[in-house]
């Protein structure tokens, strides 16, 4: 058991060195570079620093939106089968896109199958989306009684 901790620390020691290496100048490159060639040196930037992967040479990728490709939209564990302004949204249940984009639902209305709703007194969608209040009775502050 002590042997293998000796043995892992010597490893990480070794890729430590190894590191700091890498990192410095060699000898033939200079750490100050004469730019304007009248005397005056400054220091220079390094060009690089030990070798870099491929993987950290590209570029990230940016998001998939639905405006370059529709088809995002449809996948599954997409939030909705509409693209508007860039994102994938349901149009028949979003309360920023109710119907179409850009329609906007008022504060106190939620979006029912692409229509604006107040939830707070309509008997069709009391309290939610197809509650219907039974006959006799009042949606009154989201709930049905009877008055």
């Amino acid at each position: 058991m002590k042997a293998l901790h000796i043995f892992i620390l010597f490893a990480l020691l070794m890729a430590l060195a190894i590191t700091n290496l890498s990192a410095t100048p060699s000898g033939d490159e200079p750490l100050f570079v004469d730019n304007d060639g009248d005397g005056h040196r400054s220091q220079a930037e390094p060009t690089s620093v030990g070798i870099m992967s491929r993987f950290l040479a590209q570029k990230p990728r940016g998001m998939m939106t639905c405006n370059k490709y529709p088809r995002v939209c449809r996948a599954a564990g997409s939030p909705g089968p509409d693209c508007c302004k860039r994102k994938c949204v349901n149009v028949m249940w979003d309360r920023f896109n109710c119907g179409k984009c850009g329609k906007k639902c008022k504060y106190s209305e939620i979006c029912c199958k692409g229509k604006c709703v107040n939830p707070m007194s309509n008997r069709l969608h009391c309290g939610d989306c197809y509650n219907r209040c039974t006959k006799g009775s009042k949606c009154l502050y989201g709930m049905c009684s009877y008055a």
